[in-house]
């Protein structure tokens, strides 16, 4: 049995989702639904059963868990960058994926986990995704931290031969639509740009980056979940990566990608980045892919494929594609 948990969200979902493409459907989902519409990510896929959150833990914590277990894919979490109940991220984020982290290895559990490209902070020190220097990173917001926190505690058990931790740069794509505010401005934007035909971006606030210029590695989630399967399926590999493309790319970039998908002109205004955003905005986030690409062949698609196929197979019916 594989676990998904966090397995009706967006990376979550589509994992299970490519499971079912490789005939895998011995799957056990693990999330907490509520009043969100994240449920109708599970309704076109197949898996064995569903649990809620709070009761996979007490299983887990009991040991008692009614399936053999061979894998959990750990991608529930709190994902908002800017969620300020900091201790509600300790106790999603680290304190949870640290019991879960600890079953797994002491039961020879293959253990995939989500860190984030926001431990790297500002950006000031790189993006290598080198597990000796993880002390040196200062992320800028109290989820970045959360998840760093559970990185070095990962490295100070020696857990890190035996697991591997997936350092997610912009993951964009399908079911991400219940995310609210957090969704990439991809899902927010075509839309609007559909409708109205225009798209509004922040205004760069440093005098090295014109409006739109600021820099993102944007990674399609079809991407990311054929390298996870990939990963579950060699237990050898263990370690801390970055999953990206290695490319970064302009907002303005994706806007045009955006613009071209939907046969429209291009139309941007930028608009002031809110006060309490600014302190806490990378303006540049490349992934260097030395390490994983040493590891496993994959291969990534440009934000322009990748939008093409986002707008073209999910985001829109055909009546927006000037047909």
């Amino acid at each position: 049995m594989i676990v998904v948990t966090g397995g009706a969200g967006m990376i979550g979902s589509a994992f299970v989702w490519h499971c079912n493409q490789q005939g895998v459907t011995d799957i056990l989902i693990v999330d907490q639904l509520r009043n969100s519409d994240k449920w109708k990510n599970l309704v076109a896929l197949r898996y064995h059963d569903y649990m809620d959150k709070s009761v996979f833990l007490a299983h887990v914590n009991a040991d008692n868990l009614p399936y053999s277990v061979s894998a959990v894919i750990h991608m529930g979490a709190c994902s908002a960058t800017t969620e300020t109940d900091g201790d509600y991220l300790m106790a999603n984020n680290y304190t949870y994926t640290k019991t879960l982290a600890a079953w797994c290895v002491a039961g020879n559990r293959r253990f995939i986990y989500a860190s984030s490209a926001a431990t790297y902070g500002d950006g000031a020190a790189g993006f290598v995704d080198d597990e000796s220097q993880l002390h040196t990173l200062r992320p800028i917001n109290r989820y970045g931290y959360s998840k760093h926190l559970f990185d070095l505690h990962a490295r100070d058990n020696g857990w890190l031969d035996r697991i591997v931790g997936l350092k997610f740069f912009n993951v964009f794509g399908p079911h991400e639509y219940h995310k609210g505010g957090m969704r990439s401005v991809v899902c927010k934007a075509v839309p609007d740009i559909a409708s109205t035909g225009t798209l509004t971006l922040f205004k760069s606030h440093r005098p090295d980056y014109a409006d739109g210029e600021q820099c993102r590695d944007f990674i399609y989630v079809k991407d990311c979940v054929a390298v996870m399967y990939e990963l579950m399926c060699r237990p050898d590999i263990g370690g801390i990566f970055n999953l990206g493309t290695g490319r970064a790319r302009s907002w303005n970039t994706l806007a045009a990608a955006m613009y071209t998908a939907l046969r429209k002109p291009n139309v941007v205004s930028y608009i002031d980045m809110p006060s309490p955003l600014q302190d806490q905005y990378q303006y540049y986030t490349q992934a260097d892919m030395t390490k994983l690409n040493a590891k496993i062949a994959f291969e990534t698609r440009p934000v322009e494929a990748a939008v093409q196929d986002y707008v073209h197979h999910y985001l829109l019916p055909e009546r927006y594609l000037g047909q």
